[in-house]
């Protein structure tokens, strides 16, 4: 499905482990959360940078909040970039990102969508790791 909308590389985290090969990565988005810290470091290139976003739901108060507060810390002392995933949306912004999907210039992965209704099953479907694109709550 990546390859589909336009990767040149593809890590199937449920066959692989990209953190114990020898191919250094220039920025890693972490969704999954299934290393720790120090095993994504060891994938990046020297200057590489590293975005820690989210994590488990296993602390339902915290989520994958710890893993991003513990790489903001990290960063002061690594020589590797280390940046929480924040999201501040702008008009502008989504104006744009409007234009490029109706040009087929990004194409997004809607994997379902749910009523409102049953938005505890939306966030239990993402929660659970089965989701293969965007989970849509429509209101």
């Amino acid at each position: 499905m990546v390859r589909s909308i336009g990767a040149d590389h593809v890590v199937d985290y449920a066959r692989e482990d990209f953190t114990r090969k020898d191919r250094r990565y220039d920025f890693i988005l972490d969704n999954v959360a299934n290393h720790s810290l120090s095993d994504l470091r060891r994938a990046l290139a020297p200057t590489g940078t590293l975005v820690p976003n989210g994590g488990g739901f296993d602390n339902r108060w915290f989520a994958g909040g710890g893993r991003v507060v513990g790489a903001h810390v990290l960063d002061r002392f690594v020589s590797h970039t280390l940046r929480p995933f924040l999201v501040s949306p702008k008009l502008e912004d989504l104006v744009v990102l409007k234009e490029l999907i109706e040009a087929g210039k990004v194409t997004p992965v809607i994997d379902r969508v749910y009523p409102l209704s049953e938005a505890s099953q939306a966030i239990g479907h993402v929660g659970g790791g089965h989701a293969r694109g965007k989970v849509a709550v429509t209101v």
